[in-house]
């Protein structure tokens, strides 16, 4: 050591000289061992004693059970094409206080969600979530672009979107999903269990960023939805869309129906409606364009009936086809009443009282019948019953019990007043016409065996009927325009005033056909509604006829039925105008 260096003496300084107290010592060691005690008890506590508790802490805290979805089954035609199927999306979310707020980013994103900018802000404006949605079912080319942006704190889940090929024309048939992909109209709904199929699961570690980690236990894989094969013909349903809404615009119409079934199967070849919307784009949706009419408006029937009580007249034995029914001078006074015809028609046959559409004539028919009988007959054919039909929102309509029938209520039932039904009851009710006396059951679902049927009239009677049909869908009769080219038909016009309250609206009425064809053989029945027409005639005859004329000639061809008929139809210029 240099001289210059000075030497340190520690037992110099006042402070190390001074003598520690032995218990200061003592209390440090002992202080510093019950830490490592109290550590060591702790650890134990935690590893051993509540381990299950921090274990299951640790996985609320990390461990994600990750749903994996399943594919959601296919809605087919009968013929095997496409009306609804899942394809690849993708839901975009973010974590907002993660959000790079580039404005030129967030203004391009906003344009690929279709989103106002304001919007967009305000979802990503709570930096205390972890998670956001910022939109759900993107298509796959938006979502691409999405991720070239490459923005920090957006990020992507894969998910399904549904796919409608045949968009408004079977929009009330197969219905759509939400974004959770569940059923909510239509088929969709009808058939959401065997659709959906059964989601799988995978547990995962996630860290805060949402990020797998790492997989933990087994993989539960999903089981697929099922198809379902529709009974619906897409070509069939595009071209009665496509009838029903040119007619509904010809006439200045509110609304129209029309309902196309096999009369052989039971099944339904085609169900449609407009107004309508596209099952893939249903901002600004209301609830005139989603109600599916054909099932869930009801009406009183009007003439569609009085084929039923001649029916029923017949099975009874009251009437024959040729038994006079005078019907003159077209009024019948009953209960303070007037009923009416348009015209008088004066005596007429049974067959001409259907041909003429005479009220009159219907309502003497069924004063030779007790109010039970029709009311049976009513019933068997389902009337006031909701369809066995699997399809969401089909209604009951209304048909009164039989002893609280007055005689002039018995009168106006007779020619379809003072009860309710819907299109889709009226079309089914006439498969007892089309099927030798026996009313068969409807399916949407595709079935190639004939339907088995409920007896209600005899094969005569029926025939005898479907005869009286002809007749008044041909000359002379109301339903001239339903007549086609190379086929025989027969069918009845309705034409209804529109209730409001316990009256009738002045100006607003219903018209409608419900028919077959070929008419020996019946292939397919089909129902025509229009509602509230207002550009001139509102008669079933004129407006909804022509309509049913052009479906049964499309659909028998689609079909490849053979023509019964080398001839053209006879049709004059102005049909007989039906009574109502």
């Amino acid at each position: 050591m240099s001289q210059g260096s000075r030497s340190v003496r520690y037992t110099s300084s006042p402070l190390l000289a001074s003598k520690t107290p032995v218990w200061r010592s003592k209390f440090i060691v002992a202080a510093l061992a019950l830490g490592f005690v109290a550590l060591a008890g702790r650890a134990a506590y935690i590893q051993v004693i509540a381990n299950d508790f921090f274990q299951r802490q640790g996985k609320v805290r990390f461990m994600r059970t990750l749903e994996l979805p399943a594919s959601r089954g296919r809605v087919l035609d009968r013929n095997g094409l496409l009306l609804a199927s899942s394809v690849v999306a993708a839901g975009i979310w973010a974590i907002p206080e993660d959000v790079d707020r580039d404005p030129a980013k967030l203004r391009q994103l906003a344009k690929l969600l279709d989103m106002p900018l304001a919007e967009l802000n305000k979802r990503l404006e709570d930096e205390d979530k972890t998670f956001v949605w910022l939109r759900r079912q993107v298509d796959a080319p938006i979502a691409q672009q999405i991720a070239a942006l490459q923005i920090k704190g957006v990020y992507q889940r894969e998910e399904y979107k549904r796919h409608y090929p045949e968009g408004e024309s079977a929009a009330h048939v197969v219905g759509f999903t939400n974004v959770e992909d569940l059923g909510q109209e239509g088929v969709e709904l009808a058939f959401q269990h065997e659709l959906a199929g059964k989601a799988g699961s995978r547990r995962v570690i996630k860290d805060r960023l949402h990020r797998v980690v790492e997989d933990v236990g087994d993989q539960v894989p999903p089981v697929d939805g099922r198809d379902i094969q529709l009974s619906i013909d897409s070509k069939v349903q595009f071209f009665a869309y496509q009838k029903l809404r040119d007619a509904v615009a010809k006439h200045k119409a509110k609304a129209g129906s029309v309902v196309v079934l096999d009369a052989v199967t039971g099944e339904v070849l085609a169900l449609a409606n407009y107004p309508s919307y596209d099952p893939a784009h249903r901002r600004n949706l209301t609830g005139e364009q989603l109600r599916n009419r054909a099932l869930t408006d009801t009406f009183e029937p009007g003439s569609t009936m009085k084929p039923i009580t001649i029916a029923t007249a017949l099975e009874a034995g009251r009437v024959t086809p040729q038994t006079i029914v005078e019907t003159g001078p077209g009024r019948f006074q009953i209960g303070g009443f007037t009923i009416s015809d348009t015209h008088n028609y004066g005596t007429l046959t049974v067959e001409g009282v259907i041909q003429k559409s005479s009220n009159v004539g219907a309502l003497k028919i069924a004063q030779k019948m007790t109010p039970h009988q029709m009311w049976d007959t009513f019933t068997a054919l389902g009337y006031g019953q909701k369809p066995q039909v699997q399809f969401p929102g089909a209604v009951s309509g209304r048909l009164r019990p039989w002893k609280t029938w007055k005689p002039v209520e018995q009168a106006t039932m007779a020619y379809g007043y003072g009860l309710s039904a819907s299109l889709f009851q009226m079309v089914q009710s006439y498969t007892a016409f089309a099927h030798d006396g026996s009313i068969i059951p409807v399916t949407l679902l595709k079935s190639s065996e004939p339907a088995v049927g409920t007896r209600v009239f005899s094969a005569k009677n029926a025939a005898a009927v479907r005869h009286m049909l002809q007749m008044a869908a041909g000359p002379g009769g109301t339903g001239q325009l339903a007549q086609t080219v190379g086929y025989s038909v027969g069918g009845k016009s309705g034409t209804a005033r529109k209730q409001a309250g316990r009256g009738y609206a002045a100006g607003k009425y219903r018209a409608w056909f419900t028919g077959m064809a070929p008419i020996d053989k019946p292939r397919v029945i089909v129902g025509v509604m229009i509602d509230e027409p207002s550009a001139g005639s509102y008669y079933g005859g004129t407006v909804a006829a022509p309509v049913f004329s052009e479906v049964v000639q499309q659909t028998l061809r689609m079909m490849g039925v053979q023509p019964d008929m080398a001839v053209q139809p006879q049709v004059v210029a102005s049909p007989v105008e039906e009574s109502f």
